[in-house]
């Protein structure tokens, strides 16, 4: 005989650290985890929450300061910022530099290469 009971929806790789996030940034201030936990739902467990806003230390997405015996969390940066991040991930752990950049700005919609070049214009004159 099987268990019928309803379990809660396994959520997909990486939603949950955006989710704690997103939690994060509509924080005015730094926060605790379990205000983060509060935010999020009641399935989810303190140690989870801790889990991943260590996680997200690690990978330099929140900073965490020392109030009275736990921690504050706040974003690094914003959304953008993370991207950014990741990208520059990615290509420092390629050989050929040269080749993915290329590879990338060929792989761009006219519009966002028109963008990017804007940009590398400006700069250049900063």
């Amino acid at each position: 005989m099987t268990d019928r009971r309803a379990r809660p929806r396994r959520r997909g790789q990486g939603e949950l650290e955006a989710q704690v996030l997103a939690a994060l940034r509509a924080a005015e201030l730094p926060v605790t985890a379990g205000w983060v936990q509060e935010r999020l739902g009641d399935d989810l467990a303190y140690t989870t929450v801790i889990t991943i806003l260590t996680r997200l230390l690690a990978k330099g997405a929140v900073t965490r300061e020392r109030e009275g015996r736990s921690f504050v969390w706040t974003p690094a940066s914003d959304e953008a910022g993370l991207a950014a991040r990741r990208m520059r991930k990615v290509l420092d752990g390629e050989r050929d530099r040269e080749a993915v950049l290329a590879s990338f700005v060929m792989s761009l919609a006219p519009d966002d290469e028109r963008l990017l070049r804007e940009l590398l214009g400006r700069s250049g004159t900063e």
